[in-house]
């Protein structure tokens, strides 16, 4: 799991939180996932009532979609600043995995019923306008443990059990995109549109009275971008048009130049 954070955000009053789960590969056609709850714990390990739901809807998940460097947007929520001490992923009983023979097999998940699934974080605080990124780094390989004593033709529901391995990291976001509008008169509003499981996550901006437009704290990732002239062009001069840019790639520690744009 991975803690990406401290890109600042123009409101000052509250943090943002994002939860982002991806995953190493394992050797199954499907891993999927029974997600019911998402909690952090802001107070002392000892202290039961330090535990916080976040916004977060119950789903199934497969997490097998989201490998070599793609995530799943689990929750995206403003949250207090503050120091964070865990994370908890509760799992319901309805996880299973689709094997290489194309059979479904459940998946036992006692601790993850009950408890749920605890990570530790490391001198993790939220601050006033900045954005935090939790990544979860499940570890399918690691996870999905076959029982020593399941022999074929035995009950398909006893063969595996899930033992969650996640992997904490840190990484920050500070992934950006910028560029220039043409005719600079158009004023166009900007927007950044990545696809998730929540839905389009969008970011969005104008362009300045010179047509340039830049938008700092994104998330790596591909996303679609759209371009709408907020004014109408002079009588006899063409007309400004909505404009959509597609595969519009955008790394960490990174500002993608996307160049000039014609809105005509």
């Amino acid at each position: 799991m991975s803690l990406a954070s401290c890109s600042k955000d123009s409101d000052g009053n509250t943090a943002k939180l994002e939860v982002r789960m991806t995953d190493a590969p394992g050797d199954f056609h499907q891993v999927v996932l029974d997600v019911r709850q998402i909690e952090v714990h802001s107070n002392e390990e000892q202290d039961k009532d330090g535990w916080k739901n976040l916004s977060f809807t119950p789903q199934t998940l497969n997490i097998l979609e989201y490998v070599n460097g793609k995530s799943a947007l689990l929750v995206k929520q403003d949250f207090a600043p503050g120091d964070l001490k865990e994370i908890r992923l509760v799992l319901g009983p309805d996880s299973y995995v689709i094997g290489r023979d194309d059979q479904r097999y459940d998946l036992k998940t006692p601790s993850g019923q009950t408890s749920g699934v605890k990570l530790k974080l490391d001198k993790t605080t939220l601050r006033d306008g900045e954005t935090y990124q939790l990544l979860l780094d499940f570890d399918v390989a690691k996870s999905v443990v076959e029982r020593g004593t399941w022999r074929t033709g035995n009950d398909r529901k006893e063969r595996y059990l899930l033992k969650p391995v996640i992997r904490v990291m840190t990484q920050e976001v500070r992934g950006g995109l910028s560029g220039t509008v043409t005719p600079a008169a158009a004023r166009p509003q900007v927007l950044a549109i990545r696809s998730t499981i929540l839905g389009p996550d969008t970011v969005s901006t104008s362009a300045d009275a010179s047509g340039a437009f830049q938008l700092g704290a994104l998330p790596a990732g591909t996303y679609r971008v759209e371009f709408f002239p907020s004014t109408s062009a002079p009588t006899g001069q063409p007309a400004y048009r909505n404009v959509t840019r597609t595969g519009v790639v955008v790394t960490n520690d990174n500002v993608t130049n996307m160049g000039t744009t014609s809105l005509n």
